[in-house]
């Protein structure tokens, strides 16, 4: 059963993050260069702002008795397979989740001009992954064959 509830709370929280994020992705690239505490505060909001996106995207699944994604990547191109996301989008917004990766676990030194290019993806693609959601949501209410709390 979808918890609209969860889902809702996490699409608020993740609309509240892109808001904030977006006087970064206004500074030009040289100022935001410059700063490497706007480098580290970016890099929180995007952990923050993917890891709520993939815990959506394995509620959503599970939900739908589809079984759990064996990674965070594909977590958001098993979406397209449930009609919740264009193939073509979900495989753009997939990369998203490994960016993550590398920022929580430190595996490579993250480039700042990576982040800086990660920033401009998501302010682009995150919300219309809210949209798809959002609609895919509102869809399931109407049809009344997937039980929300």
């Amino acid at each position: 059963m979808i918890d609209k509830a969860l889902v809702d709370r996490k699409m608020v929280l993740i609309a509240a993050d892109v808001e904030a994020l977006r006087a970064y992705g206004a500074m030009d690239l040289e100022d935001y260069l410059e700063d490497p505490v706007t480098e580290l505060v970016v890099e929180r909001y995007i952990e923050r702002v993917v890891g709520r996106m993939v815990d959506i995207n394995y509620h959503l699944l599970t939900a739908l008795g589809e079984p759990p994604p064996r990674d965070y990547f594909t977590s958001f191109t098993a979406l397209s397979k449930v009609g919740l996301l264009p193939g073509p989008f979900a495989r753009e917004i997939a990369p998203a989740a490994g960016l993550r990766d590398r920022i929580i676990h430190e595996y490579d030194e993250v480039e700042p001009s990576r982040v800086r290019e990660a920033l401009t993806s998501i302010l682009r693609d995150v919300p219309r992954y809210l949209a798809h959601v959002q609609a895919f949501l509102d869809a399931k209410a109407a049809e009344g064959d997937a039980p929300t709390r």
